[in-house]
């Protein structure tokens, strides 16, 4: 397995970010040819589905992944999430966690993954790419402004200034 992880420092208030991280389509403008949706639709819960579709038309994948805890940040401001990967391309599971940090707060995330249909001496370069291609995405949602007019799913445009923390 892939082992995928890394933090981000943000001035955002812990229910800011994890709002911002755990607005799955909005995930969709960052990562190439990668489209999510939930199943069913609404807010995210123990149970939910989210669902990557990775490729252009035929040519592609789903990687199905379920909501397993679901905790969003309370009153210590600590919030959790899992995804247990169910695909027959992508197995593995993933975990975000947002906690307070002085004014602002840190986001967590680990994940492990394997490509089934890649021999495990992928496993370094796919922790690479993984760990650069969800660290920008992170990175990108933090920084964005708030949310226009435009309603639940809409990218928020291209933003810089997450400061990172660890790899």
């Amino acid at each position: 397995m892939a082992l995928i992880a890394f933090r981000r420092r943000s001035p955002l208030p812990p229910a800011e970010a994890w709002r911002r991280v755990t607005d799955w389509p909005r995930h969709s403008a960052h990562v190439p040819l990668t489209r999510l949706s939930t199943e069913p639709p609404g807010p995210t819960r123990t149970g939910t589905v989210v669902l990557a579709r990775t490729g252009r038309g035929r040519l592609g994948f789903d990687d199905p992944m379920e909501v397993v805890r679901w905790e969003p940040p309370g009153p210590d401001g600590t919030g959790r999430c899992r995804l247990v990967k169910r695909g027959g391309v992508v197995v593995g599971w993933a975990e975000i966690e947002v906690r307070p940090d002085g004014a602002g707060s840190v986001v967590s995330w680990r994940e492990e993954a394997r490509v089934r249909l890649l021999p495990r001496l992928f496993d370094p370069p796919t922790a690479w790419a993984g760990r650069r291609i969800f660290g920008r995405v992170v990175d990108t949602l933090l920084a964005a402004p708030p949310r226009s007019a435009g309603g639940p799913g809409r990218p928020d445009g291209p933003g810089r200034g997450a400061r990172r923390r660890g790899t």
